[in-house]
């Protein structure tokens, strides 16, 4: 079966009510490739807004989840209250959370695991910063995040990997197409020799950092790489041919 393309856009700490208004009107007007799979993650305050305006094509999600069911977690989202909310999507692992907010690859695992087990779907994100990339360590170090997911969960059907390299986000560097192929690839080729080949197979691997509407069709070409998810430019009128790339 082939793998559905993926366009995630994660607007992080951005955005106001008119704002993101604006981006989802523009995308619900917009003639989206429908045999593209289109998840948009605002800020949590937003959540409901963007549920309630865009269209049901469209799915959201969530910048975090807690791997508790609910009680004395202050500050944190509970994966019922995204399903209470129609939301259901999250990104887990991105490396803004690992970096600045220390999150291990056993605590990433932890929410992956638990939100998976209870309905919620997860992009999960990995990647190297340019010191492992200079050290040639890249894939020693994706192939030791997804050991810490795969000793949690069983059933990756609800999981979407973004591998973005630390890197090229928000930087305007990119991995060059042949440096995201190749990475890409040995995800691919980690998952048959660790998880399954029918895992390998059908599990959706995403490119982020720094895409643009210039740099992905390029990208979307490459054999490996299943989707985009999008940074600053999901904030912009061009999110629309990131989207469209495959047209």
């Amino acid at each position: 079966m082939a793998r559905k393309f993926f366009v995630g856009g994660n607007f992080k700490m951005n955005g106001s009510i008119s704002s993101i208004t604006e981006i989802v009107d523009n995308l619900n007007k917009a003639q989206l490739d429908s045999n593209v799979e289109t998840v948009i993650a605002p800020p949590a305050l937003y959540l409901l807004l963007v549920r309630e305006k865009s269209k049901k094509e469209i799915g959201v999600a969530a910048q975090n989840v807690f791997d508790k069911p609910n009680g004395a977690f202050t500050g944190e989202i509970s994966v019922q209250h995204l399903k209470d909310s129609g939301i259901n999507w999250a990104i887990l692992g991105h490396s803004e959370r690992r970096t600045i907010l220390g999150e291990t690859d056993e605590v990433v695992a932890s929410k992956t695991k638990y939100a998976t087990e209870n309905g919620v779907s997860v992009i999960w994100c990995c990647g190297e910063s340019l010191e492992q990339r200079e050290a040639g360590q890249t894939l020693d170090v994706i192939a030791k995040q997804l050991a810490a997911l795969k000793a949690k969960i069983s059933d990756w059907s609800k999981i979407v990997i973004a591998y973005e390299p630390i890197w090229a986000i928000g930087t305007g560097k990119v991995a060059t197409t042949e440096q995201a192929q190749e990475v890409h690839a040995s995800i691919r080729q980690w998952l048959a020799q660790n998880v399954s080949q029918s895992v390998a197979d059908e599990t959706r691997i995403l490119y982020g950092g720094s895409v643009s509407e210039k740099n992905c069709k390029d990208l979307s070409k490459q054999p490996d790489i299943d989707g985009f998810l999008v940074g600053g430019a999901s904030l912009k009128p061009a999110f629309v041919d990131i989207i469209n790339c495959k047209l």
